[in-house]
């Protein structure tokens, strides 16, 4: 008996502060909070998975080419580097200034360029829509109680259904899906 529990207590202990293996292996999720357990009062980290797609995707309320359509902005988004998340350089260049722009980064924004135009620009509800929700990562919901369409809030529902036809569009821009007139 005295073996086994040795074996218990040699048994390494998961780090609870960070998500699990299951976790990490089911997409990104959200830089940790603080926040205070409403039935302790104990200081705990939430951290925030946000991919609305892939639930709009589960649910059946986008197709699959609408899903393929919001990965292509999501990707090019951040090979474009506009979230604002910055990074040290590991090697730096004495005499560089480090804000030069690579090649493939001026590619990745002049596409994200051609996307939000072909939405009606960032004024426009599914430009605004798709920068927030597929380039920031925000909630849906937060787009639009937050920001919502010209700094108004709209209602959880509409906002929704302009992301839905945002991402028709998208999905038409990439050439996913043909367009009606093409189709007849």
């Amino acid at each position: 008996m005295a073996g086994k529990k040795a074996k218990r207590a040699a048994k390494e202990r998961e780090d609870l502060s960070k998500p699990s293996p299951w976790r990490l292996q089911h997409g990104g999720f959200g830089e940790a909070f603080r926040d205070a357990d409403p039935e302790t009062g104990t200081p705990v980290q939430h951290r925030r998975a946000v991919d609305s797609i892939g639930a709009m995707f589960a649910n059946g309320t986008i197709t699959p080419e609408m899903h393929e359509a919001g990965s292509i902005f999501r990707t090019q988004f951040r090979s474009a580097a506009l979230d604002g998340v910055r990074t040290t350089q590991l090697v730096r260049v004495p005499s560089g200034t480090g804000d030069t722009l690579t090649e493939r980064q001026v590619s990745a924004r002049q596409k994200v360029a051609a996307a939000i135009d072909a939405l009606g620009g960032l004024q426009s509800p599914g430009g605004s829509s798709v920068w927030h929700v597929l380039g920031l990562e925000c909630s849906i919901r937060e787009w639009a109680l937050q920001q919502g369409w010209q700094g108004r809030p709209i209602a959880p529902a509409q906002a929704q259904g302009m992301f839905t036809a945002a991402l028709s569009v998208l999905a038409v821009h990439y050439g996913l899906v043909r367009r009606p007139r093409e189709a007849a």
